[in-house]
């Protein structure tokens, strides 16, 4: 069974880091891509970053300069470095993985359980 397991979340002053980090776990045949998105309390879900398997990368500008997604292939895993964080980033971070488990390479997205992420000012 296919799992996706988040770690790193915490709580950081404003200007601090974090570092976020997704492993998946299970059957996988191929990974499409893989990202993070956040939701702050009464937000709704945002894009966060994503990186596909050719490795091409994509940052929201909310955060663009201060966040780097990065894909580790072999240990199915992506991470997602954080500087220069501030108040408003402040949201559970989800991680998510677009995804074949079987052949037909049928892609579909999986989703792991979040993890919190609060910048104090």
């Amino acid at each position: 069974q296919v799992q996706l397991v988040e770690s790193g979340g915490g709580l950081v002053q404003a200007g601090g880091s974090l570092r976020l980090s997704c492993v998946a776990s299970g059957t996988i045949f191929s990974i499409n891509a893989m990202g993070w998105y956040r939701q702050a309390p009464g937000k709704q879900r945002e894009l966060v970053a994503t990186v596909t398997n050719d490795g091409t990368t994509h940052c929201a500008d909310s955060v663009k300069g201060r966040f780097t997604i990065s894909r580790d292939n072999a240990k199915k895993a992506v991470s997602l470095q954080m500087n220069s964080l501030k108040p408003e980033d402040t949201a559970v971070y989800y991680c998510c993985m677009n995804a074949a488990i079987i052949l037909p390479a049928r892609f579909y997205d999986y989703w792991g359980q979040g993890t919190q992420v609060t910048v104090s000012s």
